[in-house]
């Protein structure tokens, strides 16, 4: 597959949601993209220029078609995975995270030193997102330079939009010996050399794979090295990705080393931006939710992994209330599905739990807390333009200025549970696709005008 060298356009009907809670459906539209993988335009049948713009596109041998009762939609965004975790997906969930990390993670995770090893598994991991519609992840890498330089290389020449991370730690008493940086000055060291590789990679010259400072989280971290990776993300100009407040356990540990909660400590190292993910956050207070959206940083919402090792449900509509930019991740492999729409469903499944509680022996009244339930049209804004705004990258939309990064959804497909009557609006297909539409549903997955998967 070589990249889109002049300006294409595609044909179909367009499903998204471009705001929280507004749905929009456009039949038979016609959507131009440049050669840089842009969206010049999109023109609606009712315009003067419709006609003779999808004949001069059809005669140019450039125009695209969906097929009849397909739909496409903006791509979906992953704001969270573990990529090296991928040859553990769903195994070692009955642990609880501490145990998870010493025992089976950081084992895994230093194998990553052997490349035949890391090629094997990264080239799968990419590929399977694509299939299942992900046109763009943010990758925790692990702290091997070669490997996590390898991640980005497989990225680009897969065609997955993609942020990814050399994984810092150096904390003697949480980490390993033999799956540690040997000191903070070693740790900046390779993460500034990551930056400027993977910036400077044949085929990168638009920034399709971006690199991201990425310190494992404060437990793993000490002090010298926070504070200096929060500079080099402010020289560099960096996305920045961590963990925060994800279960008792990291949220107890960093209250009392910092006597501060992980939102402010962050804040304090100066790891806390517009240009910052943070995943998890389910023991997020208040005044940490109104801290995060002053600056504007993102939460990687994780409901399929926060079952396992979170200990408690993110108040995702609280959060959503306060301001906060909240996208979606899957968490591999703390979350055993490579799945952005399980993940969409699971968050409402979360929410609805949390709304009602969970404990059969207690009155309604005390047992639930109220008004935190999220609709099918806020799981499918999460799962694509929540996620670009989290990002703070125009991509998770198919509007004139975004990336064209968008799946074709195949309702016709065989051997899957997406029924359709034909008389649905556009809300009730929303409805259906979050909760019944599977894998084999995504025909097509295209990131800046690529065909970078395709079901046939």
């Amino acid at each position: 597959m070589s990249p889109a060298t002049a300006m294409t356009a595609f044909l179909g009907t367009i499903l998204q949601v471009p705001q929280r809670g507004q749905v929009a459906r456009i039949d038979d539209a016609l959507i131009i993209v440049d050669h840089q993988g842009m969206i010049a335009a999109v023109i609606t049948s009712d315009d003067p220029s419709y006609e003779a713009e999808c004949t001069r596109f059809d005669r140019l041998g450039l125009l695209n078609r969906l097929a009849a009762g397909s739909y496409l939609l903006p791509g979906f965004i992953d704001l969270h995975v573990h990529a090296p975790q991928w040859a553990q997906l769903g195994t070692a969930l009955d642990v609880p995270l501490e145990v998870w990390l010493q025992q089976h993670t950081f084992p895994l995770e230093a194998r990553y030193a052997d490349l035949d090893f890391a090629t094997r598994n990264y080239n799968q991991l990419v590929d399977t997102l694509l299939a299942n519609g992900t046109t763009t992840a943010t990758y925790f890498a692990t702290i091997h330079l070669d490997a996590s330089l390898l991640l980005a290389r497989i990225c680009l020449d897969r065609g997955q939009r993609a942020l990814v991370g050399r994984v810092a730690m150096d904390d003697a008493d949480q980490c390993p010996a033999f799956y540690r940086d040997p000191s903070p000055a070693e740790a900046v060291a390779q993460t500034r050399a990551f930056i400027q590789q993977v910036r400077a990679m044949p085929g990168n010259d638009h920034g399709r794979v971006l690199p991201v400072v990425t310190p494992r989280f404060i437990p793993s971290c000490s002090d010298e090295l926070l504070y200096q990776l929060g500079a080099l993300a402010r020289e560099l100009d960096c996305h920045v990705q961590t963990h925060c407040s994800e279960s008792d356990w990291e949220h107890s540990f960093v209250l009392d080393r910092c006597g501060k909660s992980d939102t402010h400590a962050l804040d304090q190292y100066g790891l806390l931006t517009r240009k910052t993910i943070l995943a998890h956050g389910n023991f997020l207070s208040d005044n940490d939710l109104t801290h995060l959206a002053s600056i504007g940083a993102g939460i990687a919402h994780c409901p399929l992994s926060n079952i396992y090792f979170s200990d408690a449900i993110l108040p995702l509509a609280k959060a959503l209330s306060l301001g906060a930019h909240v996208g979606l991740g899957t968490d591999i492999s703390g979350g055993p599905s490579p799945s952005i729409l399980d993940n969409a469903r699971q968050a409402l499944h979360g929410a609805r739990l949390l709304e009602s509680g969970v404990h059969a022996d207690m009155a309604r009244p005390q047992r639930g807390r109220p008004d935190q339930r999220i609709s099918h049209l806020d799981a499918f804004w999460l799962a694509t333009t929540a996620g670009g705004v989290a990002l703070d990258l125009p991509i998770g939309l198919i509007a004139p200025g975004y990336q064209f990064d968008a799946l074709v959804l195949d309702p016709a497909t065989p051997d899957h549970d997406l029924f359709l009557t034909g008389d649905e609006d556009a809300s009730a297909l929303v409805h259906k696709i979050i909760y019944c539409a599977t894998k084999p549903n995504i025909r097509q997955t295209w990131v800046a005008g690529r065909k970078v998967f395709d079901r046939n």
